[in-house]
């Protein structure tokens, strides 16, 4: 999944995924409790996935979240 936000800084790229991590203060125009991406990447390592993300500022983020595959 894509968006065309605000994105950020790969620096910052696990930074984001903990909980109530904001990369904006709480005065900032952009709204948010920093708690999304936390949950997201809790639900999939509780089902053996995982979540990576991907960004260039002013140009959004990549959210690409992996899946297990079982094999019958």
């Amino acid at each position: 999944m894509a968006d065309n936000g605000i994105g950020f800084s790969d620096a910052y790229r696990e930074k984001i995924f903990g909980a109530f991590e904001r990369l904006h203060g709480r005065t900032s125009p952009y709204s948010g409790s920093g708690i999304g991406l936390s949950i997201v990447r809790r639900v999939m390592e509780n089902h053996q996935g995982a979540v990576t993300a991907h960004s260039v500022e002013g140009e959004g983020a990549t959210f690409t979240l992996y899946f297990p595959v079982e094999a019958n």
